[in-house]
């Protein structure tokens, strides 16, 4: 009886751990920051936390970036992950797929609007990271994708990072086959990129 009770208690204490763990700085992106053709620890999510580690910092990184997310995935996935996690920080990664579909821009910034107010009410403060797309897009698509993510910033009072693959998206050497996923060479290049705006927002 006894034994039964503790192995019990074991397993209630293990589920609730895992539905009730709390994150600092949550990562919600797509396969740039899920790490597609990379192991686990070798994705800029995992060498962010071992930074914070190098830097001092106690903050626990959360990745929860799916590959071939839209931004109206995430918008529905959003509300479950900050109950779960209850990040401190929410970094949104999110609008390459949108932008690679030729969907509308205002439907991509609609929903990271509405992300960043969703975090921000849940207690977090937001990143929001930018990307850009490539030139075959057409020049009045391409230049109101790259706009939109600064003005979503603003609007919603988030930080910004204005491009995540800055530096280092011309060098085809650092790529995958695909043309369009950082090989593991170029993760700390990310993590540069993101450290100097997400660096302010935390403490140590």
């Amino acid at each position: 009886m006894r034994r039964s009770m503790r192995q019990s208690i074991v397993v209630l204490f293990m589920l609730w751990s895992g539905v009730c763990h709390a994150a600092d700085i949550l990562v919600f992106g797509d396969s740039l920051s899920a790490g597609y053709g990379l192991r686990a620890d070798q994705a800029w999510p995992a060498l962010l936390q071992r930074k914070l580690g190098k830097e001092g910092y106690k903050q626990q990184v959360i990745n929860a970036s799916v590959s071939g997310e839209t931004t109206a995935g995430g918008k529905t996935r959003l509300p479950t992950a900050l109950a779960q996690h209850k990040p401190r920080v929410v970094v949104i990664e999110l609008g390459a797929n949108d932008g690679l579909r030729g969907l509308p821009i205002k439907l991509m910034t609609d929903n990271l609007g509405a992300m960043a107010r969703t975090a921000q009410e849940a207690g977090a403060k937001v990143v929001i990271i930018g990307m850009r797309l490539p030139p075959n897009y057409g020049p009045s698509y391409t230049e109101k994708f790259q706009q939109s993510f600064g003005a979503v910033a603003k609007t919603e009072g988030a930080s910004l990072v204005p491009f995540l693959l800055e530096g280092f998206a011309q060098k085809r050497d650092l790529f995958q086959a695909d043309g369009v996923h950082p090989i593991a060479e170029a993760q700390p290049l990310i993590v540069e990129n993101v450290w100097g705006v997400l660096k302010p927002l935390l403490k140590r």
